[in-house]
C-alpha cells in the first residue's frame, strides 16, 4: 500500500478539526474585540456630544455644569432604553468608553486589531484611573504586552501591582479614603432567596469569615448534616438577626476572651481534636426558619385571598423582593407588629383605583400608587417605588387628575428626564405608560401586576 493509498490516522483528523475549530474560535474573538473597539468610539463620541449641546435641555435657571449633566443624563437614558441596558451599566461604559479614547488610545487600538478582549481593556481602565497623570504612559507601555500574552484576570493582579509601584500616595493614605465606599447592598436571587453583599475593609472581612468558620467548622466535624456553605450562612444570619448562633442561652456564639473562638457546652473553649468532641458539645446553630422568628418587620405583603384561605398554595409577594411561599408569607405575618394587607383578585390581581380630586396625593391613594407600579415606570430602572416621586403624568396645572389613573412613580431622575424637551410619556388604560425619547423610539412599560399576571 502507497503512502497515497493510507488513510489519515484518527488522531490526524481530530487535531485538523481542532485546529479549524480554534481558528473559527479566535476569529470571532478578534471581531468581537473590533465591535466592542466600535462601541467604545460611539459612546464617547456620543458622551462628547452632550457636552456640547446644553442648551438643548437648559433652562434660565440652570448652570453651564447642570446643563451638561442633564444632556448626558438625557442621552444615557435612551440609548438604555433602545437596548434594555441599566443605565448605570451604560453610564459605567461610557466612563470606560471616555478612559480608553482619551488616555489610553493604545489600548483601544489592540482592542480594535483583536490583540486583546474588552475584559482586558477593562482591567488595565479600572486600575489606570488610579495612576497619576505623569505615570500612566510608562504604566501603559509595561501593561499592555502583558494584556496581549496572559488572560484578564493574571492581567487584573499585575496591573494592579505595577498601579500600587506608580502611585505617588501610599497605600495607608489611599486605604483611609478608600474606607468611604464601605457600604451594604441586597440583590434579589429566585425562589425566595436573596445576596446580601457586604464592602468593608479586607481585614474586617476575613476577621467576619474567621468567625463564622470558628462556628460552622466545629459543627461540621461534629456531626451536622450541613455543608460549611450553609453552616457558615446560618451563623451569620443567625448572629445578625438575633445576636447569637442558638436559642440555647447556654451556647455563647463568640468568646472575645478565646480571641473569637466559640465557647461551648462542656468548656471555655473549642476543643482542638473534634471528634473526641461529645454530642453535647455541638454548637445549635440556628437554621434560617429558626432566625425568622426574631425578625419584627414592618411588611407590605400581597397576599392573594385563596392563598390566605389555606385554599392554594399562590405565591405572596413582599414588597422590594417578589414571590415568596405562603408559608415564609404567614410566618412574617404573625411576627411582624404592623403590616400592610393587600387581598388581590385571584384572577386577575387587580388593585381598585382610589380617585380624589387635589393636587396632593392623599395616602390611601399614594399605597395603591405604589403597591401597583412596585418600581420606577420608567424602562428599565429598578428603584423600589417607595423611595420614588408620585408624578402626574399630564400636570396638574394642564388639567391632570390626582387619581391612580394619571399617577406613577417615578424616581427623581427619570422625573427630572420627563420634564425635558422631547421626552414624552401617556398614561393609558391600566396604568400603562407609553415613553417616547428624543431620538423617536418608543417604549412601554406596564404596571407590576400585568407583568406578572
Amino acid at each position: 500500500m502507497t503512502t497515497t493509498e493510507r488513510r489519515e490516522h484518527p488522531s490526524d483528523v481530530f487535531a485538523a478539526r481542532l485546529a479549524s475549530f480554534s481558528d473559527r474560535f479566535a476569529e470571532l474573538a478578534r471581531r468581537r474585540a473590533a465591535l466592542d473597539a466600535e462601541e467604545v468610539r460611539l459612546l464617547a463620541e456620543a458622551a462628547a456630544y452632550a457636552d456640547g449641546t446644553t442648551s438643548a435641555v437648559m433652562s434660565s435657571r440652570m448652570s453651564e455644569s447642570e446643563g451638561r449633566d442633564l444632556a448626558r443624563r438625557s442621552i444615557c437614558a435612551s440609548l438604555a432604553m433602545a437596548t434594555r441596558m441599566s443605565e448605570p451599566t451604560l453610564q459605567h461604559r461610557i466612563g470606560e468608553a471616555e478612559t480608553l479614547v482619551h488616555q489610553a488610545p493604545s489600548v483601544l487600538q489592540a482592542l480594535e486589531r483583536g490583540t486583546i478582549s474588552a475584559g482586558h481593556a477593562r482591567a488595565v481602565t479600572d486600575q489606570l484611573r488610579d495612576v497619576p497623570a505623569d505615570g500612566r504612559e510608562t504604566f501603559l507601555q509595561q501593561v499592555l504586552p502583558v494584556a496581549e500574552r496572559t488572560t484578564p484576570a493574571l492581567l487584573k493582579r499585575r496591573a494592579r501591582v505595577l498601579r500600587e509601584r506608580l502611585h505617588p500616595e501610599s497605600i495607608t493614605v489611599r486605604a483611609r479614603r478608600s474606607q468611604a465606599d464601605r457600604r451594604v447592598t441586597i440583590e434579589p436571587a429566585a425562589d425566595g432567596m436573596a445576596w446580601l453583599n457586604l464592602m468593608t475593609t479586607a481585614p474586617i472581612a476575613y476577621a467576619i469569615m474567621s468567625r463564622l468558620d470558628g462556628v460552622a467548622v466545629p459543627a461540621r466535624a461534629a456531626g451536622d448534616d450541613r455543608t460549611l456553605a450553609q453552616l457558615r450562612a446560618d451563623a451569620l444570619s443567625s448572629l445578625a438577626v438575633a445576636g447569637t448562633v442558638s436559642t440555647d442561652d447556654k451556647a455563647i456564639p463568640a468568646d472575645p476572651e478565646s480571641g473569637g473562638e466559640v465557647v461551648w457546652l462542656g468548656g471555655s473553649s473549642a476543643p482542638r481534636d473534634w471528634s473526641a468532641r461529645s454530642t453535647q458539645q455541638v454548637a445549635l446553630i440556628e437554621r434560617p426558619v429558626d432566625v425568622e422568628a426574631h425578625i419584627r418587620p414592618t411588611v407590605q405583603l400581597d397576599v392573594p385571598v385563596l392563598s390566605l384561605l389555606g385554599v392554594t398554595d399562590e405565591p405572596s409577594t413582599l414588597d422590594g423582593y417578589g414571590p415568596i411561599d405562603p408559608d415564609t408569607a404567614a410566618r412574617l405575618a404573625v411576627a411582624a407588629p404592623s403590616m400592610t394587607r393587600v387581598l388581590t383578585q385571584p384572577e386577575t390581581g387587580a388593585i381598585l383605583s382610589v380617585g380624589h380630586e387635589q393636587y396632593r396625593v392623599p395616602a390611601d391613594l399614594q399605597r395603591a400608587v405604589r403597591l401597583r407600579d412596585v418600581t420606577c415606570r420608567a424602562p428599565g430602572c429598578g428603584r423600589q417605588a417607595r423611595n420614588c416621586d408620585l408624578d402626574h403624568t399630564t400636570a396638574w396645572e394642564h388639567g391632570g387628575t390626582t387619581s391612580i389613573d394619571n399617577l406613577a412613580a417615578l424616581c427623581r431622575h427619570h422625573h427630572r428626564l420627563k420634564h425635558l424637551p422631547r421626552w414624552e410619556v401617556e398614561h393609558h388604560p391600566g396604568g400603562t405608560l407609553h415613553w417616547t425619547t428624543p431620538d423617536g423610539r418608543q417604549h412601554e412599560t406596564r404596571p407590576a401586576f400585568a407583568e406578572t399576571g
